[in-house]
C-alpha cells in the first residue's frame, strides 16, 4: 500500500440541496461541483495532489520503464482504398502520433500526407495538443478530408489536402462533433461526413458548441472548396444523429436519421430530400455498389441480415424493406458489418462475442470462410470496389493487432503489418485465453473471457481485473492491450464480461440491459466476479473491477451494490449521478437507453441503482480510482467529482481518488508520452491495491 494512505482527502464543502421528485426527497450536497468556477478548479487541483501522494510509490518507478518500452512500439491503422491508392495511419515507435501515408500498393513504402507530430511540436497550455481524429479519402483517391481536434474536446476542424503531394485545398473550422461513428462505420471513419459527387466539396453534419449547451443542434451542410456553403436541413432532436452516405458513381446523397430505436433514411434528388425508409423501428445501414444499394438491417431479423435493391428504386423513395431482395438471411451469429467487392460479399459475424469472416457471391451463396485465430476480433473491414481484395485488422487477448489483406476469391491472405511486442509477450510466457459462460439473474448464461499465463494456478490466489461495459449495443470482443502485458507477465488474470446491454446476441441482448432492465447489466458483472472467485482464479481481496463511460456506471453500481466483492475499482469518465445525467452535455440523448428521470416510472428504477444516490454512510467501500477529463464534452466531469466527494466525506474504506486530466476529453487523441503516464498511474493503483506492488 502507498505510504501516504493515512493522509486525509481534501476537505469538500457540503451545501445542503434537497428537492422532492416524484414524492421522494433527494439530497444532493455536492451539486456545487457541477460548476466550473475558481472554487471547483481549486478543489480539482487539490484532488490531483491527493492522487499524486497516494500513487507516489516504488511501484510507479518499477512500472514506468516497462510502460515506456511498450509505448515505443509501432501502431498500424486500417487500410482504406480509393482510386487504387491505399491510405493508412502509421505511428513509428518513437513518435507521439501516427502519420497518414498514401501508397500505390498495399505493401509499398508510400508517401507521408500528414504528420500530426509537427502540429504538436510547439503546443503548450495556451495551444493544446492537436490530433488527427479521422480521415476520409475521396472515391477517386485524389484528395483526403480529415478532422483535427484540440485537447481532447472532440470538436473538429475539417481540412482537405491533395494526394499524394499533401497540398492543402481547403479548411472549414468549428464544425462540431462530426467524428461520430455509427453501425457500419469504424472508429476512424466519420459517420457524419461524405464526399459530394464531383469531389469538389463535402456533405457534413455540423453540431452546436457544447459551451453553449447546443450539441444537440445539428445542420446538414454542403461545403464546397470554393468557399460556398449551403444548409440542406436543420435538426434539433437530441435523440437523433444524422449520418451521410454518397454513391461514388452517381453522387447520390443518402441521409440516415439514427436513434436507439432505429434508422430512417432520406435521399436527395433534384435538390430535395425525399423519404426512403420512414417511421422505422429497425437499425439500417446502406452501402452503394455498382448500381445497387445493400442494406444491413435488423428489420424482422434481430441478429441482422442484408437486403438489396436497385439504386433507381432507392432514389424513387418510399421504400418498404419487404420489397428488397434478401441477399444474406439472418443467421445464428450476429452480423456486424460487410464489404463488397466486384464479385463477392464478405460478411463479418460474431459468434459468442468473437469473429468469423464468411465469403458469399452476390446472390448470397456461401463460397468460403476466411481463417482467423481462436477468439479473434475483426475490425475495420474494408474493400476495394475495383478489385478482389479486402483489408481488416484482427487481434485477440494474446494476439497483437495485425493488418491483413485477403482475396475473397481464393481465400489467400497476407499479413501486411503486426504490432511487435515480443519482449513483453516472452515475459508473460505463453498466454492462454478461455471462454466461460456464467449464470446470471433470470438464469441467463453470460459470456466471460479470461486471459492469463499458462503457468498460473487456479488456487484462488491470483490478482485479477474484471472489465466490462454493458450498454448502447456495444459488444465486448477480444482485444489486445500491450499495456496489460506487464500485469499478465507478473501473474495477473484479466477477465472481460459480455454484460447485457451490449449487442453480443443481438437486439434482445441489448434490450435486456437497458431502461427498466438495466439492473441485469450489474447482475452480470457480479455473476462474473463471483465466478472468478468460485472457479479458483482469485478471491475478493485480489479482485478489481474496471470500466469506462457507460462501463464506469457499471463499476459505480457494482461497487455500491456489492462492496464486499471487490478489492479495488477503476472508474473512468463515468456516469454516476443518474438522476441528473440528462441535464449535462450529451446526456439528454441517452434517455432512450436509461430512461428519463423526469418520468416517475423511470425515476423509480434509476433511483434504485444510481451510484451517487446509493452511497451509504459507514459502509466500507473498496479503493476507487476515478478518472475524468476537464475537456470531456460527452460525460460531464461532475459525475466523478460528486461521487468522489461523497465517498471521501461519508463512506468508510478507500482511498477514493479522483484524477482529472486538464488537457483531455472522453478519450482518444493522447500523445504516446501522455498515454505512458496514464497507464503508469492506473496500473500502479491496481498493483498496490491487489498486493502486487513493491
Amino acid at each position: 500500500m502507498a505510504p501516504e494512505e493515512s493522509r486525509s482527502p481534501p476537505m469538500t464543502r457540503r451545501e445542503e440541496v434537497a428537492e422532492t421528485r416524484h414524492g421522494t426527497e433527494i439530497s444532493d450536497p455536492y451539486r456545487w461541483l457541477e460548476g466550473d468556477d475558481e472554487q471547483v478548479t481549486a478543489w480539482t487541483a487539490a484532488q490531483n495532489e491527493y492522487v499524486d501522494a497516494h500513487l507516489d510509490t516504488p511501484t510507479q518507478e518499477t512500472l514506468r520503464p516497462r510502460m515506456q518500452e511498450l509505448a515505443e512500439v509501432g501502431e498500424y491503422g486500417a487500410v482504406k482504398v480509393a482510386g487504387g491508392r491505399h491510405f493508412q495511419t502509421v505511428r513509428e515507435p518513437a513518435a507521439d502520433h501516427g502519420r497518414l501515408f498514401v501508397r500505390e500498393t498495399p505493401d509499398g513504402d508510400g508517401t507521408v500526407l500528414l504528420d500530426p507530430n509537427e502540429w504538436s511540436a510547439n503546443c503548450n497550455e495556451t495551444a493544446p495538443t492537436r490530433s488527427l481524429s479521422w480521415f476520409l479519402p475521396a472515391p477517386d483517391g485524389e484528395r483526403v478530408a480529415y478532422g483535427v481536434t484540440e485537447g481532447g474536446d472532440e470538436q473538429v476542424d475539417i481540412h482537405v489536402v491533395n494526394a499524394p503531394d499533401g497540398e492543402e485545398v481547403a479548411v472549414r473550422e468549428d464544425c462540431g462533433r462530426v467524428f461520430l461513428g455509427f453501425v457500419g462505420f469504424d472508429a476512424v471513419s466519420p459517420g457524419m461526413v461524405a464526399w459530394d459527387g464531383d469531389g469538389d466539396g463535402l456533405y457534413y453534419v455540423a453540431t452546436g458548441d457544447p459551451a453553449d449547451g447546443k450539441q444537440a443542434e445539428k445542420e446538414l451542410r454542403h461545403w464546397r472548396f470554393d468557399g460556398s456553403e449551403a444548409t440542406l436541413l436543420e435538426h434539433d432532436d437530441e435523440q437523433v444523429w444524422p449520418m451521410v452516405r454518397t454513391d461514388p458513381e452517381s453522387g447520390t446523397l443518402a441521409v440516415g436519421f439514427h436513434d436507439v430505436s432505429g434508422t430512417d433514411w432520406q435521399v436527395r434528388v433534384d435538390g430535395e430530400l425525399r423519404p426512403v425508409v420512414a417511421d422505422s423501428d429497425a437499425e439500417t445501414f446502406a452501402v452503394f455498389h455498382d448500381g445497387r444499394v445493400y442494406v444491413q438491417t435488423d428489420h424482422d431479423a434481430p441478429r441482422k441480415r442484408i437486403l438489396a435493391c436497385s439504386l433507381e428504386r432507392f432514389r424513387a423513395g418510399d421504400l418498404e424493406l419487404s420489397e428488397c431482395r434478401t441477399v444474406l438471411p439472418e443467421r445464428e451469429a450476429i452480423l456486424q458489418s460487410f464489404a463488397v467487392t466486384p464479385n463477392h460479399l464478405v460478411a463479418h459475424y460474431q459468434e459468442d462475442a468473437h469473429s468469423r469472416l464468411l465469403v458469399f457471391d452476390h446472390d448470397g451463396d456461401h463460397v468460403r470462410e476466411l481463417s482467423l485465430p481462436d477468439y479473434a476480433s475483426v475490425s475495420q473491414l474494408r474493400s476495394d470496389d475495383d478489385s478482389e481484395e479486402i483489408f481488416y485488422r484482427v487481434e485477440s487477448f494474446d494476439q497483437p493487432p495485425s493488418v491483413v489483406r485477403a482475396d475473397p476469391a481464393t481465400g489467400d491472405r497476407q499479413e501486411l503489418q503486426r504490432v511487435s511486442v515480443v519482449a513483453e509477450v516472452e515475459g508473460a510466457e505463453t498466454l492462454v485465453v478461455r471462454q466461460a459462460f456464467v449464470e446470471s439473474s433470470g438464469g441467463v448464461e453470460v459470456p466471460l473471457f479470461v486471459c492469463h499465463r499458462e503457468a498460473v494456478e487456479l488456487d484462488g490466489d491470483n490478482p485479477t481485473v474484471l472489465y466490462g461495459y454493458g450498454g448502447f449495443r456495444s459488444s465486448q470482443t477480444p482485444s489486445f492491450d500491450r499495456f496489460r502485458l506487464p500485469f499478465l507477465a507478473d501473474g495477473g488474470v484479466y477477465a472481460q464480461v459480455c454484460a447485457r446491454g451490449g449487442h453480443e446476441y443481438g437486439e434482445e441482448w441489448h434490450e435486456d440491459g437497458m431502461l427498466a432492465n438495466k439492473q441485469h447489466t450489474f447482475d452480470d458483472f457480479v455473476a462474473a466476479g463471483e465466478h472468478l472467485c468460485d472457479a479458483g482464479y482469485t478471491n475478493p481481496e485480489q479482485l478489481a473491477v474496471a470500466g469506462r463511460s457507460n462501463g464506469g456506471l457499471s463499476v459505480g453500481a457494482v461497487v455500491t451494490q456489492r462492496p464486499d466483492l471487490w478489492a479495488a475499482a477503476r472508474c473512468s469518465v463515468p456516469l454516476l449521478d443518474m438522476l441528473r445525467f440528462h441535464q449535462f452535455l450529451l446526456g439528454g440523448s441517452w434517455t432512450t437507453e436509461y430512461g428519463n428521470p423526469e418520468e416517475s416510472d423511470a425515476f423509480e428504477y434509476i433511483r434504485e441503482y444510481s451510484p451517487y444516490h446509493n452511497v451509504e454512510a459507514g459502509v466500507e467501500y473498496p479503493p476507487v480510482l476515478f478518472e475524468t477529463g476537464a475537456e470531456d464534452t460527452r460525460v460531464h466531469p461532475a459525475h466523478a467529482r460528486k461521487m468522489a466527494a461523497r465517498l471521501q466525506s461519508e463512506a468508510d474504506g478507500g482511498p477514493f481518488l479522483l484524477r482529472t486530466s486538464t488537457d483531455a476529453g472522453h478519450g482518444g487523441g493522447a500523445s504516446a508520452s501522455e498515454t505512458v503516464e496514464e497507464q503508469v498511474e492506473r496500473w500502479t493503483f491496481l498493483y498496490d491495491q491487489l498486493g502486487m506492488g513493491n
